[in-house]
């Protein structure tokens, strides 16, 4: 007998399904369908929580949320053991005709109500993203911070969607434009001319949202703040961008000036051309790592106390949401930038 699979992998290149006897229907991100197609599967998983979303529901919606690649094939019974196998390596989730979410193993996830959910079922996760998570967690033990265990890994190597140097380093210098017009203001305030000759390239960078913010004479405190920020993401940018050499822990905040004068010794179409970024894993360490301190400094704020290890909130906010940008976190724009923990 054979099964239909429909099989979701996270993985920009998994491993070809070798032993299927028939070669599978495949689709990745540049088919425009696959896309709808997603966001369809996460509306009927949606539709299978009676009772308030469980941690189990939400790591099989943000896996489907980074799936690039979809599969589809029927599989001979002789075969499963193959399937799990291929299934782990390549990072997949099955749908089968059942109506049910399954493990590579075949274990249910996420079903109508039959077949049951199975309690060893498991979420999948490539191997350097748990490693990372492992590392993180010691770190932090280290220093005397225990984030809960069930917080996810971030995203492996081949999962990864990288933006572009070229975006990166626009970005940092819109960042750099918004956070020198926010300074300006509590004393000499400086106008978009004044920024545009020294960061001219940032200001073409800028989004919509920060373009209203440079042309406002007297912004809300709110917004003035929020903007002022945007020194700590540019100072990360910064760090991803190989010109600054080491990133600190997120206990005190960036040297401004220093950060503002990096950002004009590079504010030239030469510079931009000529952007690189650092390697995906030091990427991903750091993604890891501020993932978890930002878990801990909003839980401290939950429970009325100081973050623990010596935590800035907001630098670690701004480094998080910087790093979910460069790593195109749910594909959102920079307005839009999401940090859920």
């Amino acid at each position: 007998m054979s099964l239909l699979i429909n099989a979701y992998s996270t993985l920009a290149s998994p491993p070809p399904p070798e032993f299927l006897r028939a070669t599978p229907s495949l689709r990745d991100r540049s088919d425009p369908e696959l896309v709808p197609h997603l966001q369809g599967f996460v509306g009927y998983v949606l539709s299978t929580v009676t009772e308030g979303m469980d941690a189990r529901t939400f790591g099989v919606l943000r896996h489907l949320q980074r799936v690039q690649t979809h599969y589809s094939f029927e599989v001979e019974d002789r075969d499963f053991d193959a399937l799990a196998a291929w299934g782990e390596a390549a990072n997949v989730l099955c749908f089968l005709p059942d109506g049910s979410v399954r493990d590579a193993a075949g274990n249910v996830l996420v079903s109508r109500g039959e077949p049951a959910i199975e309690a060893d079922a498991t979420l999948p996760y490539p191997p350097d993203a748990r490693e990372r998570k492992q590392r993180s967690e010691a770190e932090l033990k280290l220093l005397g911070a225990q984030p809960p265990a069930h917080l996810p890994p971030v995203l492996g190597e081949g999962e990864v969607r990288l933006r572009s140097a070229e975006e990166a380093m626009r970005r940092m210098l819109a960042l750099c434009a918004v956070a020198v017009r926010a300074e300006s203001l509590s004393s000499q305030p400086l106008s978009v001319d004044d920024i545009q000759a020294k960061l001219g390239p940032g200001v073409a960078a800028l989004t919509p949202a920060e373009r209203a913010f440079i042309d406002t004479d007297a912004p809300d405190e709110e917004t003035w703040a929020n903007h002022g920020w945007r020194y700590e993401s540019a100072a990360l940018l910064q760090w991803a961008l190989g010109l600054s050499e080491a990133l600190p822990p997120p206990t005190a905040i960036c040297d401004a000036g220093a950060i503002a004068r990096v950002a004009i010794e590079h504010a030239d179409e030469a510079s931009i051309a000529s952007a690189r970024l650092r390697p995906v894993a030091e990427l991903l360490d750091a993604l890891d790592a501020v993932y978890r301190r930002h878990w801990l400094v909003r839980q401290a704020r939950l429970d009325e106390r100081d973050p623990p290890i010596g935590l800035h909130p907001s630098v670690v906010y701004e480094r998080h949401y910087a790093l979910n940008w460069l790593l195109r976190f749910d594909e959102q724009d920079w307005d839009e930038v999401g940090t859920p923990t």
